[in-house]
């Protein structure tokens, strides 16, 4: 075991990876000469050379273009935006071509290919650089969505996103790069569309995702000192989403938090929300809660986001509210 940062697990599984299969390469905005705008490819330009670790111009839509064109034809991309605010100029590319071609060809085309980066709040970053989009990509066929919360997590998830033929959305933090954990030395992965229990409990299921996780943890064990046991679920793959694993835990405990980092309407929330009571109706207890961001752009000033962003003091009221507390 080894203590590695987030920053350096997403370094460490690339680099894996190129070295196992020689068709991986990355490419994306300053990941090479800059060695990543998070310092997420690190010392790897030194090790792979300009024709596997490539500096584009400031052109989504042109390289994520460039990228799938190279998946039809035996590579296997990691493309990196400098956050996904920025995927939004690339969505052509990704809807239209990455997430169809394979269907449109009857399978004579995989498209291997991971797009990652950064995702949702980030704090003082204002409306245009803070949004979440997995609902909207999710929402898309052909495509899968990956939310890691943690460096262990986050290295296993994307070395199989890599391996995977099918188009891979894979979202980080830029919160998150710091975060450290012990990391095993021997290889593994972790497979895409399996949810993760990271706490066992009895009286309400708190499924969540990405890096408010670690908010939905950390009151998990304040309130366990208030005799509340709470289970909580990191669903981790957003699509294939791990259905059965929700489930059964909600035909434990009888109720069930949904907490995400995104807007309300037509949210991941929603559709896990509808699945449990066409699924599981006869056993809630209450109604499911569901807490997200507020319902506007994004604010600026520090007060506003202490009031836009789910804190813990809401979080625990929505838990209790739940609870009949």
């Amino acid at each position: 075991m080894k203590e590695r940062t987030f920053r350096q697990v997403i370094t460490d599984a690339m680099s894996e990876e190129m070295r196992r299969d020689h068709s991986v390469y990355l490419m994306g905005e300053e990941v090479a000469e800059y060695n990543g705008a998070y310092k997420a490819s690190k010392g790897m330009l030194e090790e792979f050379g300009s024709k596997r670790v490539i500096d584009t111009p400031i052109s989504e839509l042109g390289f994520s273009g460039i990228g799938i064109g190279s998946a039809m034809n035996g590579c296997r991309p990691i493309i990196e935006f400098m956050t996904f605010n920025f995927s939004l100029v690339a969505m052509d590319q990704i809807i239209n071509n990455a997430a169809k071609i394979r269907y449109m060809s009857g399978g004579q085309w995989d498209i291997p290919i991971v797009f990652r980066g950064p995702t949702g709040s980030a704090g003082q970053l204002g409306a245009t650089h803070s949004q979440s989009f997995e609902s909207w990509y999710a929402s898309c066929p052909g495509l899968k969505v990956v939310i890691p919360c943690n460096p262990y997590d986050a290295k296993g998830l994307l070395k199989s996103s890599i391996r995977d033929n099918n188009p891979v959305i894979f979202m980080e933090s830029e919160q998150m790069y710091g975060d450290k954990m012990m990391i095993p030395e021997k290889e593994y992965t972790i497979p895409i569309g399996t949810a993760d229990i990271k706490k066992k409990g009895t009286d309400v299921s708190l499924v969540s995702f990405g890096k408010i996780m670690k908010i939905a943890m950390k009151i998990a064990k304040k309130l366990d000192k208030e005799n509340i046991s709470i289970e909580v679920i990191d669903i981790r793959t957003i699509r294939p989403l791990d259905y059965n694993s929700i489930l059964n835990s909600v035909k434990k405990t009888n109720r069930l938090v949904i907490l995400e980092e995104s807007w309300p309407f037509s949210s991941i929330g929603s559709e896990i929300s509808y699945f449990i009571q066409k699924k599981a109706f006869d056993y809630l207890d209450a109604p499911i809660n569901k807490i997200t961001l507020l319902d506007t752009p994004a604010p600026y000033a520090p007060n506003l986001i202490e009031i836009w962003y789910p804190k813990e003091k809401k979080i625990i009221k929505s838990i209790k509210e739940t609870l009949y507390i």
